[in-house]
């Protein structure tokens, strides 16, 4: 029996990384996890300049420096650490504008390749330090996880999806979603946060334990 896993997420979050990570650890012990994962949308900064902006210039905006920020910023490290990531902030060149990342993804999605988009953008940015928001860059992304890469750069060069991806962002709020990363398990238990990968494995097993209980003998 499988379950729906809904990731709202967006890949210019850390959080939303190693939240995932986490995720997939857990899966990767519990062959036997009844999770279907499909991604979703949410942009962290949806007013973001098209070109994306200077990271120096975004921590000054949002934090109001590089001191505030390092310090917003050390509860990521460390859980980052604790998930076997090693993301070097200070090497990130710029903050990008997700919404075409997005579209790869969901497009990705379309020939079942939704979760290899997602976590090839999550390296790209944190660990490649690549600038996500860069039409050439996600070409790139996508030849590597299999996707014609003349198709996609095509597609990104319209308006192709545009209007969906903000549309269903924009219900994830009306929904209640404020932040990310969101889990939302057989489209009624609601998880939000990185949660470590016990928790998860003690998610499997429940659910795996309720089908067991449930199933006809």
């Amino acid at each position: 029996m499988s379950i729906k896993l809904d990731i709202l997420s967006d890949p210019i979050c850390p959080w939303c990384y190693i939240g995932w990570t986490n995720l997939a650890r857990a899966m990767e012990q519990r062959a036997d996890h009844p999770f279907v994962v499909e991604w979703h949308p949410f942009q962290l900064n949806p007013d973001m300049p098209p070109q994306g902006m200077d990271r120096a210039t975004y921590l000054e905006t949002k934090f109001g420096g590089r001191a505030n920020a390092a310090s917003a910023y050390a509860p990521v490290l460390e859980h980052a650490e604790k998930a076997g990531l090693s993301i070097d902030f200070a090497a990130i060149p710029r903050t990008p504008n997700t919404l075409n990342a997005h579209r790869l993804i969901h497009w990705a999605g379309l020939e079942g390749r939704q979760t290899a988009a997602a976590v090839a953008i999550f390296k790209a940015y944190f660990i490649s330090h690549r600038d996500i928001g860069a039409a050439d860059v996600l070409e790139g992304i996508a030849s590597e996880i299999g996707l014609d890469r003349a198709m996609i750069a095509r597609l990104l060069a319209g308006d192709v999806d545009q209007a969906d991806i903000t549309a269903r962002d924009q219900h994830a709020r009306t929904r209640g979603v404020t932040g990310v990363p969101c889990f939302i398990i057989a489209n009624q238990h609601v998880v939000t946060g990185a949660q470590p990968s016990d928790f998860w494995l003690n998610v499997i097993d429940e659910l795996n334990q309720q089908v067991q209980e449930t199933a006809p003998e």
